[in-house]
């Protein structure tokens, strides 16, 4: 093959081999119109599936005027409005404008043109790009408010009034000051610096758990309120950055100390300790990539996915987290139940009273540990195939029905198979009662070491149980401790802490007010007691928080809030004194 041949050859590949998306499109078309090709062989020939060439095809026919060979402008620029507007953007470069600002001038003209477009004009007309400029040399224009830096030395303690969103925090100061978390923290060795002391840090945090409508992603708006920086005693209140920072620089070993401190500090300000626990797993879910994170199930989604298992023990009767535990692996949940029982009973000198559980908390042989240590326990059997085809083949005689009591619900009078069983790794028998008629397809299988109590007391007792995960979930998600994915990046035994702490406060405060508070929800309390914006006036000798009129102010009053004269440490020893409506 000569020189000219290999020559037309690579030329005409220019033609059969489109390097562009329009030139193939035409190609295809002209070879299915014009050559006559199956739809199949040009959609194969020019890499088309055969539906997306079928599509091609029909556009064409719908429009077949289409313009294949637009001619480019003269001098190879942008027509349009880029060629009408050229002559002023390279005018408004001339004053150091950047392509932002350029932008901005346009529009307040009211034209339109994007910096990306405004760059390629200043490009073809040969202006290189500005140097960064510092601030004092940028066009003046309106922007956010920058908040002064948080340092415990700046605060300003001056006579004056202001007004805070976050009024309903200063409910939780005669609990704060009677804990006097600052000891508590220097026994747990939280660090701090002279800047930010380690307990305005953790009443920063805790503000924003305690104040439960949104997550920490919102900090940055509360940057500017004055009452938020004074609960925590501090000139403003800590930027996101730093916060994330100081729960990374808190050494792990520090929070099962402060667990178990607050634990002693809680019941020493009244809180009752409670007999019968609920205990459950929640995963915190991760989005990173960091390979150590173990997939988990998350009940939420009905789905296993990277995050953070954390361990939660509640008090059933008063609804406070006792205890948490993050630092979980597979290998290692089963006997978390066990740890949580040794902890107990350190603290409080006696065994837990009861545990209730669902099956996926533990194994048999841990049933068997609580049974030799002689704690009640209910907990879920899972319904195996082989129990189902069991219960079906039990004659109706054999069943008894039993109306629970205390229980509101649909289905009070269930059908009971009362039996006991041996288990794998369990010495002796287990009693379990087969549950039917229950509100649920299959029956529900309850194991227990209990073997006097009635079966309508453990059925009902399980029956709140149902309900305990609902209500885990529903602290959970108001102390909003699934905060992986916000703006601040707490680690998870800071938050899990904090949300041990801010349950803690609220029941103390739900307590306190009674009238039926003492079972109620903290999103329940928040949205009657918490919520309420205030006038906050600083004296000489004292500080003054004004609540709003609201409904629920008589129930404060009742409770001897307005009575309140105790000394606020971290604000000079000034007194505080809350005044309602």
């Amino acid at each position: 093959m000569d020189d000219n041949s290999r020559d037309r050859l690579t030329l005409a590949r220019l033609f059969l081999e489109p390097s562009n998306s329009t030139h193939r499109q035409y190609e295809a078309l002209r070879a299915f119109f014009v050559d006559g090709l199956p739809s199949a062989e040009a959609a194969r020939r020019f890499g088309y599936t055969p539906g997306s060439f079928r599509v091609l095809v029909h556009q064409f026919r719908s429009g077949p005027h289409r313009d294949f060979f637009r001619s480019p402008a003269r001098d190879g620029r942008a027509p349009g409005k880029q060629k009408r507007l050229r002559q002023q953007v390279v005018a408004f470069r001339k004053q150091n404008l950047s392509v932002h600002d350029i932008s901005r001038a346009l529009a307040r003209d009211g034209e339109t043109l994007s910096p990306a477009a405004i760059a390629t004009i200043l490009k073809e007309d040969g202006f290189a790009k500005l140097p960064r400029r510092r601030d004092d040399e940028r066009p003046e224009r309106p922007g956010p408010v920058a908040a002064d830096v948080a340092d415990v030395r700046q605060l300003d303690l001056a006579p004056r009034a202001l007004h805070t969103k976050f009024g309903g925090l200063f409910l939780f100061l005669p609990d704060l000051i009677a804990a006097d978390l600052d000891a508590v923290l220097a026994q747990s060795g939280f660090p701090g610096s002279n800047m930010v002391p380690a307990g305005c840090a953790l009443r920063s945090l805790l503000a924003l758990k305690l104040f439960g409508t949104a997550r920490h992603r919102h900090v940055m708006g509360y940057v500017l309120d004055e009452g938020l920086a004074l609960f925590a005693g501090l000139n403003a209140i800590p930027k996101r950055s730093f916060l994330t920072e100081y729960s990374c620089r808190v050494p792990p070993s520090c929070y099962p100390r402060l667990m178990h401190n607050w634990f002693d500090t809680a019941n020493r300000l009244g809180l009752r300790r409670g007999a019968s626990f609920d205990l459950d797993f929640h995963t915190i879910p991760f989005h990173g990539e960091d390979a150590l994170v173990e997939k988990h199930y998350v009940s939420k989604r009905s789905r296993s996915q990277k995050g953070v298992l954390a361990f939660l023990a509640q008090d059933a009767e008063t609804r406070v987290f006792c205890y948490a535990n993050a630092e979980l692996r597979k290998g290692e949940q089963n006997d978390e139940i066990l740890r949580f029982v040794d902890y107990w009973e350190r603290r409080t000198g006696r065994l837990p009273e009861e545990l209730i559980f669902d099956s996926k908390l533990t194994t048999y042989a841990n049933l068997d540990e609580l049974n030799r240590r002689g704690i009640p326990f209910i907990t879920l059997r899972r319904r195996t195939p082989t129990l189902l085809a069991e219960a079906a083949r039990t004659p109706t005689s054999a069943w008894r029905r039993v109306e629970l009591e205390n229980v509101s619900r649909a289905y009070r009078t269930p059908r009971v198979l009362d039996r006991q069983v041996a288990l794998t790794d369990y010495d002796g028998p287990i009693r379990q009662l087969t549950i039917a008629e229950l509100g649920h397809e299959d029956p529900t299988l309850l194991l227990t070491n209990q073997l006097a109590r009635s079966a309508s007391h453990l059925i009902g007792r399980y029956a709140r149980r149902m309900l305990i995960e609902n209500n885990i979930a529903d602290g959970i998600d108001f102390f909003h401790m699934d905060a992986l994915s916000s703006a601040v990046a707490m680690k998870v035994d800071c938050d899990l802490q904090l949300t041990l702490m801010a349950s803690s406060l609220y029941r103390l405060l739900a307590v306190r007010v009674g009238n039926g508070y003492e079972a109620a929800k903290s999103r329940h309390l928040f949205r009657d007691l918490i919520d309420a914006t205030a006038d906050i006036t600083i004296e000489p000798n004292r500080v003054v928080v004004r609540f709003q009129k609201r409904a629920h102010n008589p129930l404060l009053i009742a409770a001897g809030f307005d009575r309140t004269d105790a000394v606020i440490p971290w604000l000079g020893g000034k007194r505080l004194r809350l005044v309602f409506g």
